[in-house]
């Protein structure tokens, strides 16, 4: 039976909007700890963050020490060969998560599921928030200024997929062409349906790797039944494509490590998202704990 660990990803640097770093701690209150390996903490290294919009790199230096110690907390924990579940936070926390489980595992798929494609770079990021870049630097597409700590590979386009897109600049758009990242709107989902998409998604993913990185973004959700999140995306999936897609991702042996991230309590209505939240959360460990 494979064991889980949980990280407190406590940073919301990587966004102007405040709250992301609230989440982690509010999901893991309730959490059945008989269930849990552990639970560890990393938290952002400031009392105040950069939010000037004609700063296209806020926060840049914060973000590297942050990311820098989740990083070396996530690698601790796959030497054990547990299966880390890191909770953000905000999105850009997944440049430590996901470059320490590559690190590990030397090739790996990510399936992003997500409103937004975060695969902006500094030349086109429109407004300076690094939780637009994650997936361009995880993939090695944007990686000079916010993974000099990583030491390995970075996941091949090939095998990145995202999940739930509906919201991407025109300019992120193509990046994503240029890298030939593989994307699936929630257009997509709605006309074939949520496991037939996760399915492909999986099968792109696993293609010649030991295995898949998940991270699970809160906004891909519609903002009217999830509306705590940091960047609300309208038109999005409903809370059965939610879970259907979890629980599809879920159906695979192969998956290394995983991320939810972006639930943000300050934001949220009547506990609407920490509701969701708390519930995959508890899914992704019930299922954990059956491997």
């Amino acid at each position: 039976m494979k064991k889980i660990d949980i990280i407190q990803a406590r940073s919301d640097l990587g966004v102007h909007v405040d709250g992301a770093d609230i989440g982690p701690i509010n999901i893991c209150k309730n959490l059945d700890r008989g269930k849990i390996n552990d639970i560890y903490v990393v938290n952002k290294n400031c009392d105040t963050k950069e939010k000037d919009k004609n700063n296209l790199k806020k926060n840049l230096s914060t973000v590297n020490l942050f990311n820098k110690e989740l990083y070396e907390k996530v690698s601790n924990i796959l030497k054990q060969d547990n299966i880390p579940l890191t909770l953000g936070g905000d999105h850009s926390i997944v440049i430590a998560s996901a470059l320490a489980s590559i690190k590990k595992y030397k090739k790996l798929g990510i399936i992003w599921v997500d409103a937004h494609g975060d695969f902006n770079t500094f030349k086109t990021t429109l407004t300076g928030n690094i939780h637009g870049l994650p997936l361009a630097v995880i993939t090695g597409y944007e990686k000079m200024l916010l993974s000099e700590f990583h030491e390995g590979n970075y996941y091949p386009y090939e095998n990145t997929v995202i999940i739930g897109a509906r919201d991407l600049d025109d300019l992120e758009i193509k990046n994503l062409k240029d890298a030939n990242i593989t994307v699936f709107t929630t257009e997509d989902i709605k006309k074939y349906g949520a496991a037939n998409i996760t399915k492909k998604a999986i099968n792109i993913a696993s293609k010649d790797t030991l295995g898949i990185h998940i991270s699970y973004d809160i906004d891909v959700i519609d903002p009217i039944i999830a509306p705590g999140v940091s960047i609300p995306a309208k038109n999005g999936i409903n809370i059965d494509e939610a879970y259907e897609i979890l629980n599809t991702l879920l159906e695979v042996d192969n998956v290394k490590s995983i991320d939810v991230v972006e639930y943000n309590p300050i934001k949220d209505i009547d506990n609407k998202t920490y509701k969701i939240t708390y519930n995959i959360v508890n899914k992704i460990i019930d299922k954990i704990n059956k491997m």
